[in-house]
């Protein structure tokens, strides 16, 4: 059997963050160069990302995927609100691409939940 490069384990971290400025939330570009950056910041190698803008003053739904699998962010200027989901393999750290994207947005709340993700036997 062939080795693995990387464990199929990883740290799955879901982020609400709330009192946003939404100048910071609308932007298909601003986003993307965000999470980009943030990927870079938790040592994860980006493949692709795709973000869309519903309008002008509306919310971005965006998404980087990582060989080490992916972020993405759902945002509602409207609201002040940004959801992220980050999930990461291997040696990368996702509390850092979380840092980065919290230290960009400002948000005056933030909810987060980090699980560690592993097939059942590699938890025991």
């Amino acid at each position: 059997m062939p080795t693995a490069v990387h464990a199929p384990s990883g740290t799955h971290v879901l982020a609400d963050l709330s009192g946003i400025a939404a100048e910071k939330l609308s932007s298909c570009a601003q986003l993307e160069s965000l999470l980009r950056a943030a990927a870079e910041a938790a040592h994860a190698q980006v493949l692709f990302s795709h973000f869309h803008g519903f309008g002008e003053g509306l919310g971005v739904t965006g998404v980087v995927l990582l060989a080490e699998s992916h972020i993405s962010i759902h945002t509602w200027p409207e609201c002040g609100f940004a959801a992220a989901d980050i999930f990461m393999c291997g040696n990368a750290q996702p509390e850092l691409a979380l840092a980065l994207i919290k230290d960009a947005l400002q948000p005056s709340i933030s909810q987060v939940s980090a699980m560690r993700r592993a097939p059942p036997a590699m938890l025991e």
